[in-house]
């Protein structure tokens, strides 16, 4: 089962009803090596899932990066900027499309992220900017915690977006990177206990 729960945010203009209400309940932030998302960002969001699969075989699946399209249709591409395994200072440059909202037209997102804590087999957090045709993210902050349970493994994730162009339309932005989210676990699940 896919559980998802909206952040608080600094800004809650344009949103009513559930998304409103989560807003106005903020969770303690996932971290790791005790550092979580950006904690002035605006715009943020969090979501879980428990995955009937081995812890390992889920943390393998998840940080090949390069074998991220084979599983995620949102991923168009992927490739490590640099070899051995992941680790604090790897780089990796991947795209997305996006559809066009009111205020932006389709792209593709073009993301550089850069590792900046892991801690194998149970969590990473990495950070850059997403940039496309008429879209910009100045900075995203990506944190995955994975926690052993009985039967499989607890999947947790949480993201903070920051830049002008994102804040100008918190709604749109949360509902986007909210979906992103949703979906990527979701891929990683049914990938994981396929397997």
């Amino acid at each position: 089962m896919l559980r998802t729960a909206l952040l608080a945010l600094s800004v809650t203009a344009g949103l009513t009803g559930t998304a409103a209400a989560a807003a106005a309940t903020p969770a303690t932030a996932l971290t790791c090596h005790g550092v979580g998302i950006d904690p002035a960002a605006r715009l943020h969001y969090r979501a879980e899932t428990l995955i009937k699969a081995p812890a390992a075989a889920v943390w393998k699946l998840h940080t090949d990066v390069a074998g991220w399209p084979a599983w995620q249709p949102a991923v168009t591409s992927a490739q490590r900027l640099d070899t051995g395994p992941l680790r604090p200072g790897s780089r990796f440059r991947w795209t997305t499309p996006v559809p066009p909202t009111p205020t932006t037209p389709a792209t593709t997102l073009v993301i550089t992220s850069s590792v900046e804590q892991l801690r194998p087999g149970r969590c990473v957090r990495w950070t850059g900017p997403a940039i496309g045709d008429g879209l910009r993210i100045d900075r995203g902050v990506h944190v995955w915690t994975f926690t052993p349970m009985r039967g499989g493994v607890l999947v947790r994730t949480e993201e903070s977006w920051t830049g002008e162009q994102v804040e100008a339309d918190p709604a749109t932005a949360l509902r986007y990177l909210g979906a992103g989210l949703d979906a990527w676990l979701a891929d990683l699940k049914t990938t994981a206990e396929a397997r």
